[in-house]
């Protein structure tokens, strides 16, 4: 019997009841993945809804009442309004989903995913970067598909911070505290009224966290938090930031999300039957399903084969050093009155995951306790998958690399999230009236071919000048509030060209990532940028970890000479990177660059959303583009050439960038125009992009992959065991 949970949301708004519906879509991010319903919460205020940072919640909290008296006299708005109450309704309650029709004997067998981060919506801050953000993708398609899945993750009180650069080019960081009032979070409650807690044992005292819900579509997301007065003041701040680097504090937060988030699930009634842990950082949970499984009445042995079995965990990191790690003496320290609940002694327990490291003799690692104790392994694209496997293989020395039990399922990219609405149009005007349907069919895509070149380019002509007037707005408010130096404001993007061929570089400044692979020949780039006949801009925006120092340098570095105004204003560098900025940028230049050190980018999604944006992928042979090149959809930098002096690589991969630029993608966008100025052969690289990514790498691809491939096998070997 499930245990009785009141749930509350914390805002209600004066809103007329015509239009009351607005406040249960404002709850559910399933609005997120749905452009049209982020355009009517923009049609009730559209500077509050700018200001607000396009949270409904905040909107509808602040309008006034003789405007909401007003928007139900307006009768074009009352019709979107219905259309969309009545899509949200069919959606929450549809049964017949692609999982209740392709698994319906597993339509009642829940997921449970774990997660660090998830990059929902730039007003929930509760991510960092690409692995949120896929995180955030997973859950939304999930629930488009009808997958029963119930996640989990933490409720920060900061999240991730916000990034100003200084006139010299450095990057500060500005913790932002969220308001929770300003979230569409449920607050949970038992049957006496008492806030939903969990605890977990830490040495010498008792950690507590509060469960909120958070809905995305038909999937839970339960949010952990610690900021409460049961504990301490330092635990207090452990859900405070993403990625604390105390090794202390870091293996506190990845033992309340393991640990924790089990209990969690348990304590709301959720009843998992496989758990996908994504990333390492929840590898403990496997430890509390066994523990439970015991407690239960299972014995050792048994309750590790049903934990193996009902495991998937897939790795994100390329490199050992990428992996999190704890010295021995902190496991004794953290795990000494656990591992006996596991009837296990204290080698026993350190075997699950001790191996030896570069920086200490031996550590406890979670990646390796995550292979250990899942039988569903996989990486995040097929060159990840070989990268991975010759990584781990020593933990399989029986077998030869490609023997070693780690598939791949490449990254997709939510599509509904991710498309500009106008593209959106144009799709459904000619891709056919279910095209939404057939996110991942590559049949259906080949019609594109069908849409007008004109039609085609004058959606992204269109969609370019709403990102320069994006930018414009940004330096103007940051001018009006007298917090920039005049140059800044030039290096912010108003001095940029609709009409000029733009590429666009966001991402986590990594030092792998190569920020500044453009400027190792500088004389070259300037020839190539201030061209008078085709000139060249190019954007940056992306932030480095606040304890990253080479990436903050590697951000000055890109900074000075995006200020240098030999460029003419033509380099630009947008500081706050975040997913509103993001949309703006995937939608709106012209060439998507990627130029990562092969092969240390394990998949990268950016490059997958600008090209069902029709904007063209120039990057390096890794990743998902190592899968993704054809040869007429985009362009490569370098080749699959291993490199053993970095030195090198980055030459080799520079003068491939140049040479490229010169000789093939600018006289392709400028010098072969037919008589109406048309582009026709770019538009024809811009429709093979389209045709072959957007299927190819759709979240829809990726998680029926991970249904097929990995939850449905997990499922029924676990139902297996537990029925014996």
């Amino acid at each position: 019997m499930s245990p009785k949970i009141n749930r509350v949301y914390q805002n209600s708004f004066n809103l007329p009841y015509r239009i009351k519906r607005l406040g249960d879509i404002a709850h559910n991010l399933w609005w997120v993945g749905n452009p049209e319903v982020a355009r009517l919460f923009k049609e009730v205020d559209a500077l509050k809804w700018r200001l607000s940072n396009h949270n409904p919640i905040v909107l509808l909290r602040s309008v006034e009442k003789s405007k909401f008296e007003d928007l139900i006299k307006d009768r074009y708005f009352l019709d979107r309004y219905d259309q969309i109450v009545q899509e949200f309704d069919d959606y929450m309650n549809r049964q017949d989903t692609w999982s209740n029709t392709r698994f319906p004997e597993n339509k009642n067998d829940k997921i449970g995913y774990f997660s660090f981060e998830y990059g929902l919506h730039e007003s929930l801050m509760v991510y960092a970067g690409g692995l949120g953000i896929l995180s955030g993708d997973h859950l939304k398609e999930a629930s488009d598909l009808g997958l029963p899945l119930v996640a989990v993750g933490f409720l920060y009180t900061y999240g991730y911070f916000s990034q100003r650069i200084t006139e010299d080019g450095w990057q500060e960081a500005h913790n932002v505290e969220l308001k929770f009032s300003d979230l569409p979070i449920v607050e949970l409650y038992d049957e006496e009224n008492n806030p939903i807690l969990i605890s977990i044992d830490l040495p010498g005292r008792t950690l507590y966290a509060r469960l909120y819900e958070l809905n995305v579509g038909r999937i839970p997301l339960v949010l952990l938090h610690t900021n409460i007065p049961e504990n301490n003041p330092q635990d207090r701040e452990l859900t405070d930031k993403l990625y604390i680097s105390d090794p202390e504090l870091r293996i506190s937060q990845e033992m309340l999300l393991g640990i924790g988030g089990m209990r969690a699930l348990q304590r709301l009634g959720h009843e998992p039957v496989i758990f996908h842990m994504n990333e390492g950082h929840s590898a403990f949970l496997a430890l509390e399903h066994m523990r439970q499984l015991i407690a239960a009445g299972s014995t050792l042995e048994e309750a590790k084969k049903i934990v193996q079995n009902s495991s998937i965990f897939t790795t994100h990191t390329p490199v050992p050093a990428g992996n999190d790690e704890f010295p021995i003496w902190l496991i004794d320290k953290y795990f000494a009155n656990y591992w006996g609940s596991l009837g296990l002694s204290r080698d026993e327990f350190m075997d699950l995951a001790k191996v030896s490291s570069d920086w200490s003799d031996e550590v406890f690692s979670m990646p390796v306790l995550a292979l250990r104790l899942a039988n569903y392994r996989n990486a995040v694209s097929k060159l990840h998958g070989a990268v991975s496997r010759g990584m781990w293989q020593y933990l399989w020395p029986e077998k030869s690399v490609d023997e070693v039990p780690i598939n791949y399922i490449t990254n997709g990219v939510h599509t509904g999230t991710w498309l500009a609405r106008r593209l959106a149009e144009l799709y459904s005007k000619y891709l056919g009236v279910d095209w939404k349907d057939r996110l991942d069919d590559p049949k259906m895509w080949e019609r594109i071919d069908a849409i007008p070149d004109r039609e085609l380019w004058q959606v992204r002509i269109h969609l370019k000048r709403k990102l320069i007037s994006y930018m414009v707005d940004r330096a103007r408010d940051e001018w009006k509030n007298d917090r920039v130096h005049p140059v800044q404001t030039v290096a912010s993007g108003v001095l940029l060209d609709p009409l000029a061929l733009t590429i666009g570089f966001a991402r986590r400044f990594a030092t792998y990532k190569r920020a500044n692979l453009v400027f190792r020949d500088y004389e070259r780039l300037m020839n190539i940028v201030t061209n008078a006949e085709h000139p060249v801009q190019i954007i940056f925006a992306g932030k480095a970890h606040p304890a990253d120092e080479p990436g903050k340098r590697l951000i000055q570095e890109v900074y000075r000479n995006v200020k240098n105004s030999r460029n003419g204003g033509r380099l630009v560098f947008l500081d706050d990177y975040d997913m509103d900025m993001a949309r703006h940028l995937v939608q709106g230049v012209d060439i998507w660059l990627n130029t990562p050190r092969r092969p240390r980018e394990a998949s990268g999604t950016s490059g997958m959303k600008a090209a069902m944006n029709g904007s063209l992928n120039f990057s390096v042979l890794d990743g998902w583009w190592a899968e993704g090149y054809n040869g007429k959809n985009g362009w490569a930098i370098g080749d699959d050439t291993q490199y053993d002096n970095l030195d090198l690589q980055d030459e080799a991969d520079a003068i491939s960038l140049y040479e490229t630029l010169e000789n093939e993608i600018v006289p392709l966008y400028y010098t072969k125009r037919s008589a109406d100025g048309l582009p026709g052969d770019w538009i024809e690289c811009v429709k093979a992009s389209i045709r072959t990514v957007s299927p190819a790498f759709s979240m829809t691809r990726m998680v029926k992959e991970y249904a097929t491939e990995l939850y449905d096998p997990a499922l029924t070997a676990a139902k297996g065991l537990k029925a014996k």
